[in-house]
């Protein structure tokens, strides 16, 4: 992803969800960005830009141990 997709997806968890969620670039894949909650990492955000319609969709497993 570039930089400023980065920087829109970063803005956009810090609003909705917390402050303190950080959206990183993937080394090799410029598709999709690393999402943190501080240190902890939390999932990936995936562009999706079939037909046109531009979409990111975030993916995140929960883990059994964590519940």
């Amino acid at each position: 992803m570039k930089p400023e997709e980065i920087k829109k997806l970063e803005a956009y968890f810090k609003r909705m969800f917390n402050p303190n969620m950080v959206v990183k670039a993937r080394p090799r894949k410029d598709d999709s960005a690393e999402v943190y909650l501080g240190d902890e990492f939390l999932g990936v955000v995936f562009k999706d830009d079939e037909d046109g319609d531009l979409s990111y969709n975030f993916s995140m497993a929960i883990l059994d141990v964590d519940l």
